[in-house]
């Protein structure tokens, strides 16, 4: 994403991760289980076991089950967030230089880089599917008793269910990062092309902050309906003789609006929105003056 000099792919890949940690670490983790809870839970949200938005999710969560529960499967995504983000930013580039040979295209275009970002968005995927199904085991209320802890539910999904479960719902994660990176990824290209070119680095920053944040927004929006039916696919445990309700993305994107309603497919867009908007502004920033830090290094 650095409009500079193109780096080899394992500095694009530290920078990546580097940018992941910092986000992971300035994102309130709390947020992905309020937003976990609300998509996991069918119909209205009535009654006290119920959740009617995130502020009473919230409420509801440190009340009935303390303080601690709102950073439960914390290590999951901890572990994944680095390979996460290096895969992202190090696959986003690395495929926009192979799309820009194929079709014969000196520059990045705006086509482009939502080509690149989407496919890149595919590569991440097989990356973080099964740190996403154990952390959703581990967020969720009614399966969270079963483990004792992220390698407690690696073992006992393992054990009861095979280990290709933990690719379970690697379709639907694979649309949901392919929305939400064609979406930040050709957001960023189009904002930083319409904002004015920054004349030193305080200006670089802000501006990177800017399209990252919008871009984050975007994805969000495209790619919520998607994360909806992935929670619900992979917090469905394997019952044999028994066909899971959930299983594949589009099939279950009409299950969930046909039982309730379209506006069920953005249940927890708020506490999403509300991470991954400035968590994608963290992410450009931090990514872009990695690389700038590895340019100096090599004196490029």
């Amino acid at each position: 994403m650095s409009s500079d000099k193109p780096l080899p792919f394992i500095y694009q890949f530290a920078a990546g991760a580097v940018a992941g940690v910092s986000e992971v670490r300035d994102s309130p983790y709390p947020l992905d289980v309020v937003k976990t809870r609300v998509q996991l839970q069918t119909g209205k949200g009535t009654g006290e076991d119920a959740y009617s938005g995130m502020v009473d999710c919230l409420r509801k969560i440190v009340r009935n089950e303390g303080f601690s529960r709102l950073y439960r499967g914390i290590t999951a995504p901890i572990l994944m967030e680095a390979p996460k983000r290096a895969t992202k930013f190090a696959a986003n580039d690395e495929w926009g230089k192979f799309y820009r040979r194929v079709f014969g295209v000196a520059k990045m275009n705006q086509s482009l880089s939502v080509l690149t970002g989407a496919t890149a968005g595919a590569t991440e995927a097989f990356v973080v599917v099964p740190f996403e199904l154990v952390k959703i085991r581990l967020q969720d209320r009614a399966q969270a008793h079963k483990y004792n802890g992220m390698l407690d539910c690696v073992r006992k999904i393992v054990a009861t269910e095979g280990p290709l479960t933990l690719y379970q719902g690697l379709e639907s994660t694979i649309w949901r990062h392919v929305l939400w990176n064609a979406g930040y990824f050709g957001s960023i290209f189009q904002i930083r092309s319409l904002m004015p070119k920054p004349a030193d680095k305080k200006g670089q920053i802000t501006t990177d902050m800017v399209s990252g944040a919008i871009g984050g927004t975007v994805g969000t929006v495209l790619n919520t309906p998607m994360d909806v039916v992935k929670s619900r696919i992979q917090n469905s445990p394997k019952v044999p003789g028994r066909p899971p309700k959930y299983n594949w993305a589009w099939p279950a994107l009409t299950t969930v609006m046909k039982e309730e309603g379209f506006a069920a497919l953005y249940k927890g867009f708020v506490p999403k929105v509300l991470r991954l908007g400035p968590g994608g502004g963290i992410l450009l920033v931090v990514f872009t003056g990695v690389m700038d830090f590895f340019r100096r290094m090599r004196g490029d």
